[in-house]
């Protein structure tokens, strides 16, 4: 692997006008594509399989000329203080909205509010609801304006009007102002450690190219392939994250190479060939992570992994080829002022860059620390991570609706309204789903579903059933007691269930619950349930990976477990931040409610392959320090020495990057920068850079140890370049060479 790799960073190199002209056509292309390409169009989230999507598609084949999963409004009207919405004026103002409404472009139908019996109590709150014969997604730009109009021309009438459901939800954009800080104090760090505004750039050209690619490739692809906008901003993430530490790590062996004073060519195929060695399996963890969510069987989950494991595929191919190919362009302005400095060109030999004897830097210090007390900071460690992780035990997964909106949106506040008006289960109606063989016997079914159904505790109405045409299926609405994302309408859900189970045995019926709250249910539990099956298959296939890379046992499953201390303390976080309210205020996050339920795995699956990132970038240089002769002592403190500083720049980048897109108001993406922030932010700083060493220390010679039959059968990939000391010879000058000596016959003459 060294070897190959140590041939395409020279090559890349010396054909860089070509390497460069390649990857400029390919961006070109991406861009070209995704502006001529249709846009593409959300899709609600399903889940194949479950009752509650069986009966979707059981309501879409009986009632054709409907749409079961179609847009949704509900106008919300409340009268002034002391009045009520029956009064003669304001009843003229509803109707006449609702009749602005009737016969629009794509509406199917508008109730009456004073027809359907939709008022409160005291007579101050009526909704109507509008359907639509199209999706959310699908509805056009005048039909929203229509709905937003018809409200204002009653709130003219002197009443409040807000919407509600699903027919203003829009399309999560890019460009908020966090996103630009996050991609600035990424731009400082690699500025602080580079030491060069010249490398600095370099990396975050890179990675931009790469990020531009990908997210042209989706946005190219968003309709055949039904991608959404949430791929393409996970894909945006993943990519820039990713693309930058890739380009870091090899920038920063490239300067190592040219401050021992190898020749630029010299030193861009080393670079590669060893830094892009560790590029190379870290992505490879990260692709089999993000893959591995194909595994759940939610088709948006696994659009989402695919596109995220594409960009980084794509980061992995521009770390090995287009940034060694800068390195020809930029010349020496790559390497720090100092370095240019210390190191100008005698007789056409470059000096070596002088260190400082005496004077260690942070990452030796911090390493020689911990090897002094190993046991103590791993205890500490763990103790620490394990006191975060503890509300994770009061974890609670749900699907956001209106409620986890923003109190200055319109859903939100209809959803207040209706709340209010009919109490919290309003806002989560479930739908039962009758299938009827034999439709001479259809009422009497249908009556027997409703009494079971009105007898369930915790069920507050049940709507009168509508029959479709051929009379062999009927719909009727079961409001709850209880708030949609609660844990007793998720036990009444179930309730439901077994209590109309009885009713399909001798009736021969199938009786399917369903409705939004009802699906948001199924998805969660499927997540629950999928979650096993998902950590055994990646962390698998990443271990035998890991095994192969570092020819070691206990290294690939001391990373596993490391692992599972950082996730533990990331979702400790998610739930104190978005169940318990924990600075909520301060990061925008108006409203607390259940963790999305799709949060967990793929929390899982991004931050797995991450965490593997910088477990292979810190303990590639200790294993090639170890290889080539290092005590395990000696080794630690020779991968802190290289790797530290860098793996330290890199995690504060990633963290800046992830958090960059909390400020966005997409609970999706939201939630998915503060797990994802604080995931790296432990796995790197508190599993990578104390627990790691720590173990490593404690475990000594037996660390780097396995059996002799795994020696035989694993393929020798050579991460730490070991060939290329024999291809290639090394500098007289060379400031590790009294912990990195060759075995003896392997050095050239």
């Amino acid at each position: 692997m060294a070897t190959f790799l140590y041939r395409i960073g020279r090559w890349a190199f010396r054909r860089r006008r070509l390497v460069g002209g390649l990857w400029l056509g390919v961006l070109v292309l991406a861009v070209v594509g995704a502006a001529v390409a249709p846009a593409g169009e959300e899709e609600d989230l399903s889940m194949p399989g479950t009752e509650s999507q069986k009966a979707f598609d059981l309501l879409d084949e009986r009632f054709p000329q409907s749409n079961s999963q179609g847009a949704e409004a509900r106008l919300v009207f409340q009268a002034p203080d002391g009045q009520r919405v029956t009064a003669r004026e304001h009843k003229a103002a509803v109707e006449d909205t609702l009749g602005s409404l009737d016969g629009g472009d794509q509406v199917a139908s508008t109730t009456d509010p004073y027809g359907t019996g939709a008022v409160s109590e005291d007579g101050t709150i009526a909704y109507s609801t509008v359907t639509y014969t199209a999706e959310a997604v699908d509805l056009t730009g005048a039909t929203k304006s229509a709905l937003e109009n018809a409200a204002s021309q009653a709130r003219d009438a002197g009443l409040t009007v807000e919407i509600g459901g699903s027919a203003l939800d829009a399309e999560e954009e890019l460009g908020g102002t966090t996103e630009l800080i996050g991609v600035a104090v990424a731009a400082v760090v690699l500025v602080l450690a580079l030491g060069s505004l010249v490398a600095a750039g370099l990396s975050l050209l890179t990675a931009f190219v790469g990020v531009a690619i990908a997210f042209g490739l989706v946005s190219a692809l968003a309709v055949p392939l039904g991608l959404t906008s949430t791929v393409a901003i996970l894909a945006l993430m993943l990519g820039l994250a990713v693309g930058i530490d890739y380009a870091l790590f090899i920038t920063s062996r490239f300067r190592d190479e040219r401050a021992q004073g190898r020749e630029p060519e010299e030193a861009a195929g080393r670079a590669v060939g060893t830094a892009g060695s560790a590029v190379v399996f870290a992505g490879a963890t990260v692709f089999i992570a993000l893959v591995g969510l194909g595994v759940v069987g939610i088709p948006e989950l696994t659009k989402m992994g695919m596109g995220g494991a594409g960009a980084v595929a794509l980061a992995v191919l521009v770390a090995l080829t287009l940034v060694p190919a800068l390195f020809g362009f930029f010349g020496r302005r790559v390497l720090s002022r100092a370095v240019r400095k210390a190191g100008r060109p005698e007789n056409g030999h470059p000096h070596r860059v002088p260190t400082a004897a005496g004077r260690p830097g942070l990452g030796t210090r911090w390493a020689r620390f911990v090897l002094r007390r190993p046991a103590a900071v791993l205890v500490t460690c763990v103790l620490g991570l394990g006191i975060v992780a503890l509300p994770a035990l009061s974890l609670e997964l749900g699907l956001p609706g209106d409620e986890s909106k923003s109190v200055q949106t319109t859903q939100r506040r209809a959803y207040d309204l209706l709340s209010e008006g009919f109490g919290p289960g309003f806002n989560g109606p479930l739908t039962v789903v009758v299938d009827m063989p034999d439709s001479a016997d259809a009422r009497a079914t249908t009556g027997r579903v409703v009494e079971t159904v009105r007898g369930v505790d915790g069920v507050a109405s049940v709507g009168e059933p509508v029959l479709n045409r051929t009379k062999d299926t009927a719909v009727l609405t079961a409001v709850p007691r209880t708030a949609p994302n609660s844990g007793e309408t998720k036990d009444l859900v179930h309730a439901i269930r077994g209590a109309v189970s009885d009713v399909g045995a001798d009736t021969g019926a199938a009786v399917l619950v369903t409705g939004t709250t009802a699906m948001n249910i199924d998805i969660s539990e499927a997540m629950s349930d999928a979650l096993i099956p998902y950590l055994a298959v990646v962390i698998g296939l990443a271990v035998l990976l890991l095994t192969v890379v570092f020819r070691s046992v206990l290294v690939p499953v001391k990373a596993a477990l490391g692992f599972l201390l950082s996730v533990g303390a990331a979702f400790g976080v998610l739930v104190a931040v978005f169940q318990w309210g924990w600075v909520a205020g301060l990061l925008g996050i108006e409203q607390t409610g259940p963790v999305m339920s799709l949060m967990p795995i793929l929390i899982i699956g991004i931050v797995f392959g991450l965490a593997m990132d910088y477990e292979v970038f810190l303990l590639a240089r200790m294993r090639e320090a170890y290889v080539h002769g290092a005590s395990p002592g000696e080794a630690v403190v020779s991968g802190f020495r290289h790797s530290g500083r860098v793996v330290a720049a890199a995690a504060i980048i990633m963290i800046s990057v992830f958090a960059g897109f909390v400020g966005m108001s997409s609970p999706t993406i939201q939630t998915m920068g503060v797990g994802l922030a604080a995931a790296v932010a432990f796995d790197a700083f508190v599993v990578r850079m104390a627990i790691v060493p720590a173990v490593l220390a404690l475990l000594g010679h037996r660390a780097w140890w396995l059996p002799r039959i795994l020696n035989r059968v694993l393929p020798n990939v050579d991460i730490e370049g070991e060939k290329l000391s024999r291809h290639v010879p090394a500098p007289a000058t060379d400031p590790d060479a009294a912990v990195r000596r060759l075995p003896v016959g392997r050095q050239q003459p």
